[in-house]
């Protein structure tokens, strides 16, 4: 009797440790990325009453089983099921981010390396991609925007750091016209010019207008020249534009032959491309208004180059790229969140706040991550993994665990009432 009742009591304090088990992964079922945990029992050893036997042909018995009386039961296992993915929830927010796959998260919490499925990061006052509790989120960087990413080893993304507020500014090297002349346009008359400004960028992002003069020689032929630099209304004594060439209209369809002429600009080291290219190619004589102009670059707006850039957006791309934009146009990559897979993920060890630590029955980290398309997988921006506590399976292993720890009690109970009628006898 005495060792039902020690089984009764070795039976409590395992269910009560599956409870134990229920009520945490209850109380994590809206928590970011959490994976619920299992708990199993296993057998305690036997006492062995009479050993097996086979059966003896000298003394004509057969086999007999061995006799054992069970001592309780015992906690076998904590499971975490890691692999299975929470649901999807949509925030629309530029740094929460869900891993496809198997994967983890890489991040840095005073000095030691963990791992993590909640992707619920922000920003901190440094401008660097942390977690909710302050963690780094680590990956690759770039020492500017669109340098190449440093896969040497694993640093904090820093996604508003200053080396990231700008792009380097371009000088235009080329620029078109397009439109049409009219060669009866009154701006003609008297031997007057039309006036237009051709806009360039310097090597330093500093925008100018080049005035440009075409002056009517006759019905077919336009002289081109340039007429003085200027900064907004601002006339640049020290700059000096040369830009010399005809337009030669064929009078039979009013298409220009095409004409490609040299702009240079001198005075000033910051224009360092010389000479810039203008393109006139697509420019008409039709009997109908004028409205020939320019824009930087060519027709595939290619050369127009640009100011320098100020980031004005910042998100996440499905390969985990950082991607940068700028008011000058620019997208460019300055870094990249990190993953790793482990051999045996659900070998990871909780230690709290939404991570895990690597252990010896995990597989070890070989310290640098990888991209996540390396692992088949991919990220989805703005997207969070919630919880995969499955509450119908939780509320039925909960009815299951308390009608097991009652049955364990009423043997405690029953045997102590046995012993009760014993001890009686003397009486």
């Amino acid at each position: 009797m005495m060792r039902s009742m020690y089984s009764g009591v070795s039976g409590l304090r395992v269910h009560q440790t599956k409870m134990d088990v229920i009520g945490n992964n209850i109380a994590n079922v809206n928590t970011v990325g959490f994976k619920a945990s299992r708990a199993t029992f296993s057998e305690l050893f036997y006492q062995k009453t009479q050993s097996a036997s086979g059966p003896d042909g000298d003394t004509g018995t057969g086999g007999r089983n061995a006799k054992q009386i069970g001592l309780g039961s015992s906690l076998s296992s904590i499971d975490v099921d890691i692999t299975t993915e929470g649901g999807n929830q949509t925030t629309n927010r530029p740094f929460d981010l869900k891993i496809n796959g198997e994967a983890f998260f890489i991040v840095q919490s005073k000095g030691e390396t963990y791992f993590t499925k909640a992707g619920n990061f922000r920003t901190d006052e440094a401008g660097d991609l942390v977690t909710e509790t302050g963690a780094y989120v680590m990956g690759y960087v770039a020492d500017k925007p669109g340098a190449t990413l440093q896969k040497d080893q694993l640093r904090p993304i820093s996604v508003y750091g200053p080396q990231y507020t700008n792009t380097d500014p371009e000088a235009t090297s080329a620029a078109s016209f397009s439109g049409n002349i009219n060669q009866e346009d009154s701006s003609f008359a008297d031997g007057k010019p039309i006036t237009r400004y051709i806009y360039v960028y310097d090597n330093l992002g500093y925008q100018y207008g080049v005035q440009v003069q075409i002056t009517q020689n006759d019905l077919d032929n336009y002289t081109v020249t340039a007429n003085g630099v200027y900064s907004g209304t601002k006339l640049i004594p020290e700059l000096t534009a040369t830009l010399n060439g005809n337009l030669q209209f064929d009078p039979s369809t009013g298409k220009l032959n095409t004409t490609v002429m040299d702009l240079s600009i001198t005075g000033r080291d910051s224009f360092t491309v010389d000479p810039i290219t203008v393109d006139f190619s697509k420019v008409t004589k039709y009997g109908t208004e004028t409205t020939i102009d320019s824009k930087k670059g060519d027709y595939n707006d290619n050369g127009a180059g640009k100011k320098v850039g100020t980031m004005i957006s910042v998100g996440v791309d499905p390969d985990g790229n950082i991607v940068a934009a700028y008011d000058n146009g620019d997208n460019e990559v300055i870094g990249q969140v990190a993953v790793t897979t482990f051999v045996n993920p659900s070998g990871l060890e909780k230690v709290g706040e939404n991570m895990y630590a690597a252990t010896l029955n995990s597989g070890a980290f070989n310290g640098i991550g990888e991209e996540i398309a390396a692992t088949g997988g991919s990220i989805s921006p703005g997207v969070l993994e919630m919880s995969n506590v499955d509450l119908a399976s939780e509320f039925t292993d909960m009815i299951v665990t308390q009608r097991g720890f009652q049955a364990n009690s009423r043997i405690i109970t029953t045997s102590d009432s046995m012993i009760e009628e014993l001890l009686s006898l003397k009486r």
